[in-house]
């Protein structure tokens, strides 16, 4: 995880969080530009996420409930002003970028498919977020009669010749997406955190919700290849979580939905 250290200007944050910061080493974590993330390195450590109004209530939101199943950082403050700030606990560990981790790929790839088959077992019950794939696909659609289409994070379009034929896919494919299972929603190696291989928690669970299983395959299969550079760790992901619940054509369908981001 990035952590470059930084002087932070009191007057830039609310008052509430003027304790934490003040004295203490600050380190910038961010690794998008939609927020701004600092890590406080104090009392076991905070991370501190800023975000325009409104963005980050669903986070918070489900980091709580994830948070109270032992599977998130403990939300210790939410408040949305002229910008909303979210204030967590560190979750012990590093993420699974890290170079201990990737250095035993397999190990990786295998524990990916483990961790993400136990937590889609879990009941949805009391999940703030139950439409998971109602919202996903009016994004998609959305982006699509906007000519989003992403070429930079998927180069390749996953094979898509175009645009269009991408949303043929997803026209044809989109009544097979199910709501019926609880999502982290970017399942990825950088939201993934170990504590010497042992599971500690996930991280930047905004996009989670009660959905369909194969958003979070694809995403584990995608981030294996992007932070590996290789596609070879795919099928040791799949048996690892087990093919008795994964539909291959699911796969194309939601990797036709992602290119509209």
């Amino acid at each position: 995880m990035k952590r470059t250290p930084i002087t932070p200007r009191l007057a830039d944050y609310p008052r509430e969080f003027h304790r934490l910061l003040d004295g203490a080493s600050v380190f910038d974590s961010s690794c998008s530009p939609e927020a701004r993330v600092v890590f406080i390195d104090r009392d076991g450590g905070y991370y501190l996420k800023s975000a325009p109004h409104g963005t980050l209530q669903r986070e918070a939101e489900l980091t709580r409930y994830f948070h109270a199943r032992g599977l998130a950082a403990e939300v210790l403050s939410y408040r949305s002003d002229e910008r909303d700030w979210l204030l967590t606990a560190r979750v012990c560990g590093e993420d699974c970028t890290h170079a201990d981790y990737l250095a035993e790929p397999e190990r990786l790839a295998s524990l990916l498919g483990e961790r993400l088959r136990a937590l889609h077992e879990l009941p949805t019950d009391g999940c703030p977020v139950t439409d998971h794939t109602a919202r996903y696909l009016a994004t998609v659609e959305r982006n699509y009669r906007t000519g989003n289409y992403d070429t930079s994070q998927f180069p390749d379009s996953f094979g898509y010749a175009s645009a269009e034929q991408a949303w043929q896919v997803v026209e044809q494919g989109r009544h097979r997406l199910k709501t019926d299972t609880l999502l982290h929603g970017d399942y990825c190696l950088p939201n993934v955190m170990l504590d010497r291989w042992a599971f500690s928690g996930f991280i930047d669970l905004g996009n989670g919700g009660v959905g369909d299983r194969h958003v979070d395959l694809f995403w584990g299969a995608w981030t294996l290849n992007f932070n590996l550079h290789t596609d070879i760790y795919r099928d040791r992901l799949l048996d690892a979580y087990g093919r008795d619940r994964i539909d291959l054509d699911m796969l194309s369908i939601v990797a036709a939905c992602e290119v509209f981001g």
